[in-house]
């Protein structure tokens, strides 16, 4: 690493230009081109087998096995008329990653020849190794066997690459005891648990014909856009994502000046390069701009099934990497990159419905006389304050950490915002009957030439971490590199117990003899009387919410992964997800133990990296310098000029002080005598951390001293604001 090639580097961004944008096609000439959807397999296969197709994609129920040798031949021909030579299954093991095995549709003939094949056993179910992926003890390298098995209710898609064209099957991943080694099965799982609850609540409120509740899911994408020369020259971002080093720029964010910009001309040939993938591959691309800190965009799609857009959030992670390659970027979907400005999230929303009642959390224009409405809002405020906990733990990762708690994102506390018109028909809840709700009104600016238009009832509140937002809740404090999975599933299944609870307590109350109305306003009122707490609308960021959430709410603020993480090994967690059939305690325990490791080998890997870069890096550029600057001071002396020693004594003192702690942490890294994961986690959070973030302290400390042609490191300077 050297000077030079930093300033080879900046060269070479300044003269690169924006690849050419393509010429846009039609949105109805590319929607869905690469997926095989509903209508193209109406189009090839038999009557009787797309109709069970089609039973099993819109009820939920079983498939029909006997029905894949047909579906196999019809999606072998669509595939390979365009152009595929290989098909994956695609999985999605607990690493917030996607994987896939590509094998050939080839098959020999006795003569020599070749012929294309892919049979209905094919489709239905595959064989990777269950022990090489993160499994927490499930399976152990002598018991390696696992299986992917077709998820025919998330449409299968081509993959078009430089390199070829491959089918793309979604599938789940168990391993040969039946175990869920995915986050795709208990997100199935977590749906029917809540469709079952959702049908008995809605049959008890007088409903005759159901259909299938499913819930539904929008995830916001914020990510950094890198120019490659730099992060190449920036082991941290390479190997971490986010830098372990670098002193903010004199310019961040503090101007807003960013936030909903002019995109830069380069950035937009990129994000439309981006959303025509998505388009052709069925992903719903609805908003793009620039977010608040410097080199930060977003990209949100429309709402989906929460299956399917888990799918399609994986795929678009997959896309921003790939294709930032091809326009000379690095898209880091770290949560905090850079320090000193805002990291990224990932807002997932989330709501509930079918295609017979709608939007089970609509309002309406009377939401306190909507009685649907309130049992289901209710039930979701009644599942965060028994189970807020679970939801941060959901959350929680080494790299989310540097994002929670900062006045950029939600506070660790889980609580909920309603907005000032539902928390006033919440309240007359708890004092009786709700009579009135408030009226959304209108918005007139007073200029005749500006339009009148409605205005919503409620403010919004970016500092809640689970806001009501007109018709959805939005979990604000996922992270950006984060599968919506985990979030989903936990979502789901507290939602799921939370309706089973109504359910039960309806029932009682009418057969006691009490009328519905009597009998909901009743479960309303002993919800909010008992849960009430979480409900709050102020300023999370604040010091006096903390103190009052912890202290007179008994709300939980599990401030790192290593507090939060231990949730999953709760016996109220696991009698939750035992009982709602979602998770059973086996698995709850694996994925307790691979998060714990994650979590673990993430600060380890940095840690090792802070050694390095402060060892090979910014100590030998610091020494450099101060060498230059003793000689230069010492040879004006020798001609009679006297120069202030304190900058040279500044670097000197940097350095020593540096060099100190970076021993310290070699050191402290040497331990390895843990009796729990817990035990270890602690002292990576509590003892680790804290000495690299002291390594770090020293270190942008010379950067600010050391002349820049001696530092080597592209600056934020630099990395965020030369395009």
């Amino acid at each position: 690493m050297s000077h030079e090639l930093r300033v080879q580097a900046i060269s070479q961004v300044t003269d690169r230009k924006p690849l050419p944008a393509k010429v846009p096609q039609r949105l109805e000439a590319l929607w869905a081109t690469d997926v095989f959807t509903l209508s193209k397999m109406q189009a090839s296969l038999p009557k009787d087998v797309f109709k069970s197709v089609k039973h099993t994609l819109q009820t939920g129920g079983k498939l029909d096995v006997s029905v894949a040798g047909a579906v196999a031949a019809a999606m072998k021909d669509w595939a390979t008329s365009k152009g595929a030579l290989y098909y994956a299954h695609v999985f999605y093991p607990l690493t917030n990653a996607t994987a896939e095995k590509h094998d050939g549709f080839v098959s020999v003939q006795g003569d020599g020849s070749v012929i294309t094949e892919f049979t209905g056993k094919v489709l239905v179910q595959g064989e990777p190794d269950g022990s090489s992926f993160p499994n927490g003890g499930i399976r152990s390298t002598p018991a390696a066997r696992g299986y992917t098995a077709w998820d025919v209710t998330s449409p299968a898609y081509v993959m078009e690459t430089d390199n070829g064209v491959t089918l793309c099957i979604p599938t789940v991943f168990i391993s040969w005891t039946g175990e869920a080694l995915d986050k795709k099965t208990p997100l199935l799982r977590s749906n029917a648990a809540m469709n079952k609850a959702a049908t008995r609540v809605l049959k008890l409120l007088g409903h005759t014909e159901v259909a299938t509740v499913n819930s539904s899911c929008g995830a916001e994408q914020e990510y950094f856009l890198v120019d490659a020369h730099f992060a190449h020259n920036r082991p941290d971002l390479l190997l971490t994502g986010r830098t372990l080093f670098g002193k903010p720029a004199a310019k961040g964010q503090q101007f807003d000046d960013h936030y909903f910009g002019a995109i830069p001309e380069r950035v937009q040939v990129f994000m439309q390069d981006v959303e025509e993938k998505m388009y052709r591959l069925g992903i719903p691309a609805k908003t793009r701009h620039n977010e608040v800190a410097p080199g930060q965009f977003e990209l949100a799609p429309f709402f989906e099934a929460a299956n399917v857009a888990s799918d399609h959030q994986q795929l678009t992670m997959t896309i921003l990497k790939n294709t930032a390659k091809k326009h000379g970027f690095v898209c880091l979907l770290h949560e905090k990159p850079f320090a000193g400005i805002n990291g990224s999230g990932k807002h997932v929303n989330w709501s509930v419905g079918n295609s017979t009642q709608g939007n089970l959390l609509d309002p309406g224009d009377t939401p306190h006389a909507n009685m649907q409405f309130l049992l289901f809002c209710s039930a979701v405020i009644r599942g965060v304050h028994k189970y807020g906990a679970l939801l941060r733990a959901v959350v929680a990762t080494a790299s989310n950490d540097h994002r929670l708690g900062a006045n950029e994102a939600p506070p660790a506390i889980i609580s909920v915002y309603l907005g000032s018109q539902l928390e006033k028909v919440f309240e007359q809840i708890s004092q009786g009957q709700p009579e009135s709700s408030d009226h959304a009104g209108v918005m007139d600016l007073g200029v005749d030439t500006l339009p009148i238009f409605p205005k919503d009832p409620g403010d919004r509140n970016r500092t809640s971490p689970f806001a009501f937002t007109g018709n959805r809740f939005e979990f604000r404090a996922v992270g950006s590199g984060q599968s919506v999975s985990g979030p989903l599933v936990a979502m789901n299944t507290i939602l799921a117990d939370s309706l089973t609870w109504i359910a039960d307590a309806l029932e009682g109350k009418m057969t006691a003899g009490a009328d519905l109305k009597t009998a909901v306003h009743a479960v309303l009122k002993e919800i909010m009387d008992k849960h009430s707490p979480v409900v709050f609308g102020g300023n999370g960021y604040s010091e006096e919410w903390h103190k009052m959430a912890v202290e007179e709410r008994g709300l939980a603020n599990l401030r790192t992964t290593a507090d939060a993480l231990p949730v999953l090994k709760a016996d109220y967690i696991e009698e939750l997800f035992d009982r709602v059939g979602v998770l059973t305690p086996v698995e709850l325990e694996s994925r307790f133990d691979v998060y714990a490791e994650q979590y673990i080998q993430s600060i380890e890997v940095e840690a090792k990296l802070v050694i390095s870069m402060a060892k090979t890096i910014i100590y030998p550029a610091a020494i450099r310098y101060l060498s230059e600057l003793s000689s230069t001071i010492a040879g004006l002396k020798e001609i009679g000029i006297e120069l202030e020693k304190e900058s040279a004594e500044k670097v000197a003192a940097l350095v020593k002080s540096m060099m100190e702690v970076v021993s310290k942490l070699v050191a402290a890294m040497g331990k390895h005598d843990f009796a729990t994961p817990e035990e270890h986690m602690q002292y990576f959070a509590q003892t680790i951390r804290p000495l690299m973030d002291k390594v770090r302290e020293y270190a942008d400390g010379l950067e600010g001293e050391v002349a820049d042609d001696c530092w080597p490191l592209p600056t934020y300077q630099e990395m965020l604001f030369v395009k």
